[in-house]
């Protein structure tokens, strides 16, 4: 499938610049583990309906063994945009989130769990395109057991398509 086909952008409206391949490296902390670094990949593909497909994996630096993966999408919605997120630890999300120059700071609207999941209380996200849109830049937060929301993930991911 060509990804840059206008008739798959077109249903996008503000999100067509987020659309693509995105590989690069990012760095974790939280007050419960030791801080790490990581390699990543998000895809967000076009689909020729309002959202993208998203899928996310990161790997220890260098290609090493896979750390963690989230799939899921982003859509128009209304006004904004949603992004659904399916973890394989039990968790999916729901964000939600306005275009402003080419940011976009999501709000939980949903966080829910499988019994054996661990006791997440909150995660925020923030995307936002860098370098005239050749960089995507991510934060995630986190509210983990007894502990606050607090910063966690960093991300700076280059254009790779």
């Amino acid at each position: 499938m060509d990804q840059t086909q206008p008739e798959l952008l077109a249903p996008l409206g503000d999100l067509t610049a987020f659309a693509g391949r995105w590989v690069g490296g990012g760095s974790g902390h939280y007050p419960t583990i030791d801080d790490f670094a990581y390699d990543e990949e998000i895809e967000l593909a076009p689909s020729g309906k309002p959202f993208l497909f998203y899928r996310s994996r990161t790997r220890k630096p260098g290609g090493g063994m896979p750390m963690h993966t989230e799939t899921g999408y982003l859509r128009r919605a209304g006004d904004g945009v949603e992004l659904l997120v399916a973890q394989p630890t039990g968790f999916v999300e729901i964000h939600r989130a306005t275009v402003s120059d080419g940011v976009l700071d999501f709000v939980s609207h949903a966080l829910d769990a499988s019994p054996d999941a661990k006791p997440v209380h909150e995660i925020r996200r923030r995307f936002e395109l860098l370098e005239g849109g050749t960089v995507l830049a991510y934060d995630m937060w986190m509210a983990f057991d007894a502990v606050p929301m607090t910063h966690h993930l960093r991300a700076e991911l280059r254009r790779a398509d």
